[in-house]
């Protein structure tokens, strides 16, 4: 699955965010390093968001843009 990032040059290096996942974001000192970081939060995410529909009736649809 493809997720667009966004990044933003921060004093601490390189802020990244996921803008189709809501408060999903990370940081790194260089690109590459907030890239692999924001990868480790899409999952993490994910997970949580697995987790917390765990009981209901879930349906994946597709959607092409």
């Amino acid at each position: 699955m493809k997720y667009k990032v966004v990044l933003h040059e921060s004093e601490e290096g390189v802020a990244v965010s996921c803008p189709a996942l809501p408060g999903c974001w990370s940081q790194g000192e260089t690109e590459a390093e907030a890239i692999e970081n924001i990868q480790d939060a899409i999952q993490e995410y994910l997970a949580a968001v697995d987790e917390m529909v765990q009981d209901g009736q879930v349906r994946e649809i597709e959607i092409v843009a």
